[in-house]
This record gives structure tokens, sequence and C-alpha cells, in this order.
């Protein structure tokens, strides 16, 4: 911290005075009023250039704004709040961020408090790079000239600062003082090895220290630059918000306020109090015009307004481009360039990140890119000497920006430049031994700290690893691998990178992993030989497929669901959330269809509506993504058995698919019986079915004993009936086997029928004349005639009663002629004519009388 100008003052005037010399008193006039500006910006990341598809300027038209500023009213100072470097895009990355250094230094930049993203090579990076002054032999890619502060980054071993807590300029005798702040989730958002031997203290603690310091050491001015923010004036003005409380919390002698880190844009006023931020990527600039007295340091006034650099995506521009500063990003491109056009590979559609229904990023929601680059490390590490790692899960904080190739039609190229643009941090892949429950410890994970900017942040997940989850608690049900669900006692290789390794993003569940190896591989590298190995196009590869399928499902059932379900009647209800990614012009499914075995149980409509921030304690945050739901409503088939059932759950688009399993419960035990009335062949019977349970009902199927199926009867109040047709069964003994099929109340049971079928009766008709003369002869002419067109069998026998004559014909058709017998004695004759029956038939008789005359 520098030494306030008037305290030198008055201390020289006094020293003078002392030797003898003449001192001039001050003039009697005071002075007019200063215009103290200061410039803001946050979270720059390295955007060199203008981006034609976005409000990015570039950092050309940056320092011209600058500087045009600076010329309009010399008493400016070009603050910001960190994140300057870190999470840059390939120009700067490939050089270490030298470009951006470069580029700042060019554009003036004074003053900034650190952001996370300082910290992402680690403290001695930063402070031993990035800080030192450029050397080309010793430091070529370092040497930044503007100040670094963080107040509240002290050294754990003593509490001492780890870097200066504040700086003072003095700009027409004003003493502007300012205080630097990094966001207290610091440990959480870069890798705990890099800054392990600091302790990142409270903001406001810090803050109102050094303020009260500097106010006492005379500042006329004092501004916190702070690397934490809000998304909009309403929660920056909430003190029970994160940051709210932060700007609460900080005393009266800071005058204002210029934030970062959540990458929004606001120009609000606290009880009078400037609290601002730039957005992100210097689209915009904080302009603060403080208006002071210099010779009394009294703030008169303040204002303050938010300026836009470029009027559209296409421009134009509304400040000039810095000619020197826009041959620092030339010679950056083109030095990148010969690396960065080597292509990779091709994809046959854009891998992107999920996104709100602003287009905003939205890294709570399940993503193609995410999944994808979890995928590749998984497969970089899938080697034996690499861990032979089943699964991969990547953070989504790691994805900069969306995988979209070259310009034109798809199948598209992806080269170097544009993979690193994606993982723009280096780093290395670390394999680990997990147990089932610490993998579900991590997903749990997901849910952030209250604190916490982002509520939730959805892991990337690798190929074949699937789970579901309760969206109203967000806490993981079930995982599986391949379709074998996970065994939370078994233990299984996974993949991560050196961020999440060490616990990152409060991901602390992977910090407990055992066997941990860090393979060397950089997680760049990785996507290089994955398109080299799946998508190398010039070699004969397939462009690279995108997979819309969701691999994390929110299965959420009512909260007076039953613990069981009866079978074929109880309603399974439950709703499904997530079942859509949410990148533009993603493939959704229409409808989902479940299954139980291979019975279709139904098929219901989905829709998807992409989710806005959920606005949690005041603050709008990024939330889980929960696009694209369904409500389903099954009946369990009658049959379904007691026990755990498993329900199909798949998409008709996507290739969605996850099981549901449901309890089925347990029967009440049954018997079937059943009897037949007289039942005659060729006539109708009728089966009586009786079930043991006075209200049972349901279905009885009755099968013969060849186990054919002869029908089925529907049961009321336990009893049924069933129509035997006619001729279904041969006179005799027969049996039926009963199956009661069972209802969701009502366990199936089986029993059997044994009945007797009576033989049909038929009748005997004979033609034959009364009267016979003996010496002609005559013939006797019989039918048999059966009932319901039974077929006629068989023999008759003919008797002349009183006398020995008896003759046994056979029938044809029913039907046979029999000549009348020689009798020797005239007379009149009673004649008996008797079917003697067959296997469907009974006997039958008849008798008709013949004179016998000469």
């Amino acid at each position: 911290m520098s030494t306030n100008p008037r305290r030198i003052a008055a201390l020289t005037s006094a020293a003078l005075a002392f030797a003898g010399l003449a001192v001039l008193a001050p003039s009697a006039h005071a002075a007019s009023p200063v215009d103290i500006q200061i410039i803001g910006s946050n979270d720059f990341h390295g955007r060199l250039q203008n981006e034609t598809g976005s409000l990015v300027p570039g950092a050309a038209v940056v320092a011209g704004a600058v500087k045009q500023l600076r010329t309009e009213n010399p008493n400016t100072i070009f603050a910001a709040a960190g994140d300057i470097i870190g999470a840059t895009l390939f120009d700067s990355f490939i050089d270490k961020d030298k470009p951006t250094i470069d580029a700042m230094n060019e554009a003036g930049l004074d003053v900034s408090s650190v952001g996370n993203h300082e910290f992402d090579k680690g403290y001695d990076d930063l402070v031993n790079r990035v800080m030192k002054p450029y050397d080309a032999t010793t430091n070529p890619q370092g040497g930044a000239n503007w100040q670094y502060l963080g107040a509240n980054v002290k050294m754990a071993s003593d509490g001492s600062d780890a870097l200066a807590p504040s700086w003072v300029k003095t700009v027409a005798g004003v003493d502007v003082g300012f205080i630097g702040a990094v966001t207290e989730e610091l440990p959480s958002l870069v890798s705990p090895d890099g800054i392990a031997m600091l302790d990142i203290t409270p903001i406001v603690a810090a803050v109102n220290q050094e303020a009260d310091d500097l106010k006492a050491a005379g500042a006329d001015v004092i501004v916190l630059l702070v690397h934490e923010g809000g998304q909009t004036c309403d929660d920056v003005a909430l003190p029970t918000t994160p940051f709210g409380a932060i700007v609460a919390g900080v005393n009266s002698n800071v005058n204002a306020i210029i934030s970062g880190h959540t990458h929004q844009r606001y120009d609000c006023n606290i009880d009078g109090r400037p609290v601002v931020s730039a957005g992100q990527y210097g689209t915009y600039l904080d302009k603060l015009v403080f208006t002071v007295d210099a010779d009394t340091g009294e703030l008169l006034g303040t204002t303050q307004s938010i300026l836009q650099l470029k009027a559209a995506n296409a421009g134009p521009f509304n400040y000039p481009e810095d000619t020197a500063t826009a041959a620092i990003v030339t010679a950056a491109h083109d030095a990148a360039a010969t690396l960065g056009s080597v292509k990779l590979g091709e994809i046959a559609a854009p891998f992107a990140r999920a996104t709100f229904a602003t287009d905003a990023e939205n890294r709570g929601g399940e993503s193609t890119l995410g999944n994808l680059v979890a995928e590749v490390q998984r497969w970089a590490t899938s080697t034996p000497e690499r861990g032979a790692a089943q699964i991969a899960f990547m953070n989504p904080g790691g994805l900069r920006t969306d995988m979209v190739g070259d310009a034109g039609p798809f199948p598209k190229g992806i080269t170097y430049a544009q993979a690193a643009n994606v993982q723009p941090f280096a780093n290395t892949l670390v394999n680990m031994d997990l147990t089932g429950a610490q993998i579900k410890a991590a997903l749990n994970q997901q849910v952030q700290p209250d604190a916490a900017s982002r509520s939730f942040l959805r892991l990337g997940v690798s190929k074949g690893f699937e789970y579901t989850y309760d969206p109203d608690t967000l806490t993981v049900d079930r995982m599986w691998l391949n379709g074998t669900p996970i065994d939370l006692a078994a233990t299984y290789s996974v993949t991560v990178n050196s961020f999440l390794s060490a616990g990152g993003d409060n991901f602390s569940a992977f910090a407990g992993g055992t066997n941990k190896k860090d393979t060397g591989m950089v997680d760049l590298q990785a996507m290089v030989d994955y398109m080299d190995e799946f998508a190398n196009t010039a070699e004969g590869d397939a462009p690279l497929p995108i997979s819309y399928r969701q691999q994390a499902i929110g299965v959420d059932f009512p909260d007076d669901a039953p613990a069981t379900y009866r079978a074929g009647s109880a309603h399974v209800q439950f709703d499904l959330t997530s079942l859509s990614m949410t990148e533009v012009g993603a493939v959704t499914d229409d409808n989902v269809t479940v299954r139980l075995g291979g019975t279709t149980l139904g098929t219901f409509p989905v829709e998807t509506v992409r989710t806005t921030p959920v606005v949690l304690n005041g603050t709008a945050k990024n939330t889980n993504d929960e696009s694209g739901t369904a409500s389903v409503d099954v009946v369990l088939p009658a049959l379904t058995p007691e026990g755990t059932s498993t329900l199909v759950v798949e998409g008709n688009n996507t290739g969605t698919s996850f099981e549901v399993p449901v309890e089925v419960s347990p029967k009440a035990p049954t018997t079937v019986a059943g009897a037949v009335d007289q039942y005659t062949y060729g006539k109708e019977g009728l089966l009586k079915i009786a079930v043991s349970r006075d209200t049972a009902d349901g279905d009885v199927q009755v099968f013969d004993a060849n186990d054919v199926l002869v029908g089925t009867a529907s049961l009321t109040a336990g009893r049924g009936t069933l129509v035997l047709p006619a001729k279904r069964f041969k006179p005799g003994v027969n049996t039926l086997r009963l199956e009661y099929l069972g209802t969701g109340f009502f366990a199936p049971s089986t029993g059997t029928v044994t009945f007797r079928v009576l033989k049909a009766t038929p009748k005997v008709k004979v033609n034959v004349p009364s009267t016979i003369d003996r010496s002609e002869g005559a013939k006797v002419r019989v039918r048999v005639v059966a009932p319901d067109g039974i077929p006629v069998r068989g023999r008759v026998r003919l008797t002349v009663m009183g006398t020995a004559q008896s003759i046994t014909a056979r029938l044809s058709g029913g039907k046979v002629v029999i000549d009348f017998p020689h009798l020797g004695k005239l007379g009149t004759y009673r004649v008996k004519v008797k079917y003697l029956g067959s296997p469907l038939l009974t006997t039958a008789r008849t008798i008709v009388r013949i004179n016998l005359v000469r």
C-alpha cells in the first residue's frame, strides 16, 4: 500500500520549516473538484478475438475503449475483478496466456483482484510466472504489469498476506485505494493441491480491516474489487444471499464495489453505493466517476454506467480498435494457427453444453459434450497400464465452449484449436478405485453447498454408466454399469481429471479414492487420440456420431405412493424428468413406452421445455436440468408375480432406456374347484366353477386332458360358469384342469374336475310289410336315427320272437336291409329289431308285428 500523498506533503512542509526554509501556504481558494474515472472489467478469460456471433469485441477494442476513455479523462484508473487469465481460448491457452497478459498490459490495466482462474495452475505459477516481471530467458511467458490483490488470501502457515491486500494510486491529488478479494469458494474451484499452502478467509472481515486501514492512512476513495457476484440487482440487494451478504457487510469506508465471477451484467446502486459487474469476455466496461474535492478529499458525488463495446454481434464497434493491441492479437493468432489448424477428425453433429431457455450455459444440465468428454477420458485410461477404467466423470465447468466444428454443413472437421478451446486447462487424467457407495456419494455432491454460486453441477458420465435420481431431493436412487446394477460394496476403476481428483467443485468423494494414479495423460491429448481412433475420416472412419441418450433420469413417485402394488388393479404412477438434452437442435423423444417383460403397458407423451435459472434464497442460480418430462400411469398385469418387477422405460427417438423397479404385493391364496351337471353326448354341458375367496374376480381357464384350452370363465363373487360344447367330450369319464389366473389381490391356483358324459339315445325305425307271403318273402328295412347329427355306426339284430330265428347285420350310413327269415308256420309274429349301440350311442330297439300268409 503506498503512502498517502497529503501526509507526505505535511511531513515535507514540517521538515522544511524546521530547516528555516520558507514554506508556501496553501492557496486560500479551494481547488476545482476532480473527476476520478474508474473503468472496470471482469472475467475476460483471454477472449482476444472479435467474435462475430456474439457481443465479444476482442482485446483490441477493449484496449481502444480504455485508451479513448483515458484520453477523455486522464484521471482514469483501469481496474478488474479477476479471471483475466485462465479458461482462455486456444490463441492464448497454447502460450500459457502470455498473449492475454501482453494485451492487458497494452490496454493499461492498473489493478485487479485475483479470480479463481488465476489459480488454475496454482499459487506458485501465479506469483512466480504471471506476476513476476517478464524476462526473455527466465520468464518468457509472464510479466503482468498490473497489481494483483487478494486481501482474503493468506498463507496457511502463519496467516500472513499471500498477496497484496490493497493498492493506492494518487490521481490529480486524490488518493484512490483498491482492495481485492476472491470468492470464498476458491478451494473447491481449483485443484486443491495448487493452493494447499493458502488459507482463504471470509471476505467481509478481510475487506473491512483493510478498508479501515486505508481510510486511516488517508485514502479519499476506496473501491472493492471482488471476484464474487450475483445475478441481478434484486439478489445483490438481499443480505440473505451470499453476495448480498458481502455487499451488506462491507463497511461504509468502501465507496464502490466492482464484482465478477458470475459473468452477469448489472449496474446496481445499493444504499447509495455502486455495485457493478461488466458481464464477461470484455463485452462491457463499468464506468464509475467519483467527483472529489482534491484539497479535502471529500467525495462530492458519484455517477455510474455500463458501456457496451459493440453495437451488435456483427458490429459496428462503439470504440476504436487499438493498433498495438491488435498486433498482439494477430501475432498470437498466427503463432497458434499452425498447430491449431491440424484437423483431428470429423463430427456428425455438434457436441454442446446444456443451456437454459435463454441459450445461456446451464452447468446443471446433462449434455452431449459432457458425456462425450467423460467417455473420451474413460477410453484413454482403459488400458491396464492406465488403470483399466470402467467409468469416468467430467465436471461441467471444465467445458468452456461447444464443439461445433468448422463452417458449413455437418459432418464438420474438428481442429486442434477447437478441441483446446473446449478444454483449455490442461488437466491430467487421474485413475482411482472407488466403491459403489463412493460413486453414489460423488453424484450426490452434484448438489452444491448453499453458498456456492451454482447450486447444482451435473457431471458428464461415460458410456454405459447410468443412474436415476429423486428430482425432489436430487439424491441418487440406482446406478447401472452396462446394464448391471452398481454394487455399493464393490470396487470400480474410475477416471476423473486432476481437478476433480483433488476434490474440486466440492466433489470431496473423489478426493477419497484409493490406489490413485496420475496417468500423465492430458485431457486435450486424450481428445486428440480419441478423434484419431474413431473419427479420422481420412483413414476411413465415419464422422463421430452423437448420442442424445439421457444417462441421468429423474424418477418421482407421488408422496402417497404405496410401498407395494396389487397386480391387475393398482395404478403405478410416477413422473419422469430430465428426459431431454437442452442444446439447440438436440434430438428429443416425443414419447416414452413402458414395458414389463415383453408386454407393453403404455405410451406417454414427453414435453420438452428448457428450464430457467431457479431463485434460491433470492439468488438466481443454475439448477439441475429437468427438461423433458412425462407422467406415467400403468397397471401391472394380473399375472405379475409378487416381489420386485422391473419396468423398462424407452424413448422413441433418442435411445434413452432405463429401469424402474416396483414391488408387487403378496396375494391371498386360493383354491379352485368345479362340477359338471348331467351331460349327454351331443348336448351342451355346464361347468360350474368356484374359487375359495368369495370376492374373487378374474378368469379361470379350462383345459382338457390334452392341455387344449376348452374356454375361459369370468368370475363374479368367486363364482363362474362355462358352457361345455356338445360333442366336445366322448361318453365316459373325463377330466378337466382348472387354472385360476389370479388378480392383483388373489393368487392363482389350479384344480381338476372329473365328470361323466352319457351316451346319446338313438331311435330304431323299421320299414316292413305288415303281411308277408311266405312263398315270396320280404325285405326288412332298418334305419337307426341319432340325435344332434351324431353318426350312427354298428350293428342291428333282427329277432323273430318265439322262434330261434335271429339275424345280425351291420349298418351303413345308419341303414341296413335284412331279408325276412323263412318260417315254416303261418301266422302272426312279433319281430324285435335292436340296435346294439356304439361308443357314442346307447342300445335301442323297436318291435313290429308281421302276418305270415300263403
